[in-house]
Protein backbone atom coordinates (compact mmCIF):
# COMPACT_ATOMS: atom_id res chain seq x y z
CA UNK A 1 0.00 0.00 0.00
CA UNK A 2 1.34 3.41 -0.93
CA UNK A 3 0.70 6.77 0.64
CA UNK A 4 0.85 10.18 -1.04
CA UNK A 5 1.95 13.07 1.16
CA UNK A 6 3.73 16.39 1.20
CA UNK A 7 7.46 16.05 0.91
CA UNK A 8 9.65 16.77 3.91
CA UNK A 9 13.15 18.17 3.78
CA UNK A 10 14.39 14.77 4.95
CA UNK A 11 12.99 13.31 1.69
CA UNK A 12 15.22 15.48 -0.52
CA UNK A 13 18.04 12.97 -1.05
CA UNK A 14 15.54 10.32 -2.18
CA UNK A 15 13.74 12.81 -4.44
CA UNK A 16 16.98 13.86 -6.12
CA UNK A 17 17.90 10.19 -6.67
CA UNK A 18 14.51 9.65 -8.35
CA UNK A 19 14.95 12.74 -10.53
CA UNK A 20 18.37 11.48 -11.64
CA UNK A 21 17.24 7.90 -12.29
CA UNK A 22 17.07 7.92 -16.09
CA UNK A 23 19.28 8.93 -19.00
CA UNK A 24 17.91 12.46 -19.20
CA UNK A 25 17.70 13.14 -15.47
CA UNK A 26 21.18 11.75 -14.95
CA UNK A 27 22.56 14.62 -17.03
CA UNK A 28 20.62 17.32 -15.15
CA UNK A 29 20.75 16.38 -11.47
CA UNK A 30 23.49 16.12 -8.85
CA UNK A 31 23.22 13.20 -6.47
CA UNK A 32 25.40 13.97 -3.47
CA UNK A 33 25.63 13.54 0.28
CA UNK A 34 24.85 15.97 1.71
CA UNK A 35 22.22 17.20 -0.75
CA UNK A 36 23.44 20.10 -2.89
CA UNK A 37 22.48 23.46 -1.35
CA UNK A 38 20.52 24.45 -4.47
CA UNK A 39 17.99 21.69 -3.77
CA UNK A 40 17.65 22.89 -0.18
CA UNK A 41 17.03 26.43 -1.40
CA UNK A 42 14.45 25.27 -3.95
CA UNK A 43 12.70 23.14 -1.33
CA UNK A 44 12.46 26.13 1.03
CA UNK A 45 10.95 28.28 -1.74
CA UNK A 46 8.43 25.59 -2.68
CA UNK A 47 7.48 25.01 0.95
CA UNK A 48 6.96 28.77 1.52
CA UNK A 49 4.70 29.21 -1.54
CA UNK A 50 1.01 28.36 -1.03
CA UNK A 51 0.68 27.73 -4.79
CA UNK A 52 3.37 25.03 -4.83
CA UNK A 53 3.11 21.49 -3.58
CA UNK A 54 5.96 18.98 -3.62
CA UNK A 55 4.62 15.49 -3.01
CA UNK A 56 6.05 12.03 -2.58
CA UNK A 57 4.69 8.53 -2.80
CA UNK A 58 5.98 6.33 -0.01
CA UNK A 59 5.67 2.64 0.71
CA UNK A 60 4.69 0.91 3.96
CA UNK A 61 8.19 1.45 5.38
CA UNK A 62 8.03 5.19 4.41
CA UNK A 63 10.61 4.69 1.63
CA UNK A 64 10.14 7.43 -0.98
CA UNK A 65 9.21 5.65 -4.23
CA UNK A 66 7.79 8.55 -6.25
CA UNK A 67 7.71 12.32 -6.48
CA UNK A 68 5.95 15.10 -8.31
CA UNK A 69 5.49 18.84 -8.05
CA UNK A 70 2.18 20.65 -8.43
CA UNK A 71 1.98 24.33 -9.23
CA UNK A 72 -1.36 26.12 -8.97
CA UNK A 73 -1.41 28.88 -11.57
CA UNK A 74 -3.94 31.72 -11.66
CA UNK A 75 -4.74 33.08 -15.08
CA UNK A 76 -7.01 35.44 -16.95
CA UNK A 77 -7.65 33.20 -19.96
CA UNK A 78 -10.59 30.82 -19.89
CA UNK A 79 -12.49 33.32 -17.74
CA UNK A 80 -9.94 33.37 -14.94
CA UNK A 81 -9.46 29.61 -14.74
CA UNK A 82 -6.82 28.30 -12.37
CA UNK A 83 -4.53 25.61 -13.81
CA UNK A 84 -2.78 22.80 -12.08
CA UNK A 85 0.70 22.18 -13.52
CA UNK A 86 2.19 18.74 -12.82
CA UNK A 87 5.98 18.47 -13.20
CA UNK A 88 8.97 16.37 -12.15
CA UNK A 89 7.01 13.12 -12.00
CA UNK A 90 9.16 10.12 -11.18
CA UNK A 91 8.45 6.61 -9.95
CA UNK A 92 11.16 4.28 -8.62
CA UNK A 93 12.40 2.10 -11.47
CA UNK A 94 11.49 -1.13 -9.63
CA UNK A 95 7.83 0.02 -9.40
CA UNK A 96 7.30 1.34 -12.92
CA UNK A 97 4.41 -0.48 -14.56
CA UNK A 98 2.86 -1.39 -11.19
CA UNK A 99 0.01 1.14 -11.37
CA UNK A 100 1.59 3.43 -8.78
CA UNK A 101 2.21 6.18 -11.35
CA UNK A 102 -1.44 6.17 -12.43
CA UNK A 103 -2.60 6.36 -8.82
CA UNK A 104 -0.18 9.21 -8.08
CA UNK A 105 -1.28 11.23 -11.12
CA UNK A 106 -4.95 10.71 -10.24
CA UNK A 107 -4.17 11.87 -6.70
CA UNK A 108 -2.50 14.99 -8.16
CA UNK A 109 -5.49 15.66 -10.43
CA UNK A 110 -7.79 15.36 -7.40
CA UNK A 111 -5.60 17.86 -5.52
CA UNK A 112 -6.00 20.27 -8.46
CA UNK A 113 -9.77 19.84 -8.43
CA UNK A 114 -9.81 20.40 -4.67
CA UNK A 115 -7.97 23.70 -5.21
CA UNK A 116 -10.57 24.78 -7.78
CA UNK A 117 -8.48 24.29 -10.92
CA UNK A 118 -10.43 23.99 -14.15
CA UNK A 119 -7.55 22.51 -16.11
CA UNK A 120 -4.60 20.24 -15.39
CA UNK A 121 -1.55 20.38 -17.63
CA UNK A 122 1.90 18.86 -17.72
CA UNK A 123 4.93 18.69 -19.92
CA UNK A 124 7.16 15.76 -20.71
CA UNK A 125 10.38 15.82 -22.68
CA UNK A 126 9.77 14.49 -26.20
CA UNK A 127 12.47 11.84 -25.72
CA UNK A 128 10.35 10.29 -22.96
CA UNK A 129 8.02 8.56 -25.41
CA UNK A 130 6.86 5.98 -22.84
CA UNK A 131 5.91 8.76 -20.44
CA UNK A 132 3.92 10.56 -23.11
CA UNK A 133 1.99 7.35 -23.93
CA UNK A 134 1.40 6.88 -20.18
CA UNK A 135 -0.11 10.37 -19.82
CA UNK A 136 -2.26 9.89 -22.91
CA UNK A 137 -3.70 6.70 -21.38
CA UNK A 138 -4.70 8.81 -18.36
CA UNK A 139 -6.66 11.22 -20.56
CA UNK A 140 -4.07 13.92 -21.21
CA UNK A 141 -4.11 15.22 -24.78
CA UNK A 142 -1.14 16.47 -26.77
CA UNK A 143 -2.82 19.76 -27.64
CA UNK A 144 0.03 22.30 -27.61
CA UNK A 145 3.67 22.53 -28.51
CA UNK A 146 5.81 23.35 -25.50
CA UNK A 147 8.84 25.53 -25.90
CA UNK A 148 11.61 26.19 -23.41
CA UNK A 149 14.63 28.44 -23.37
CA UNK A 150 17.56 27.81 -21.05
CA UNK A 151 18.93 30.85 -19.25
Amino acid sequence: MHQFRLARQSDLAAIVRLLADDDLGGTREIVSDPVDARYLSAFAAIEADANQLLAVASDASDRVVGCLQLSFLPGLSRMGTWRGQIESVRIASDLRGSGLGSQFIEWAVAMCAKRGCGLVQLTSDKVREDAIRFYEKLGFVVSHEGLKRNL
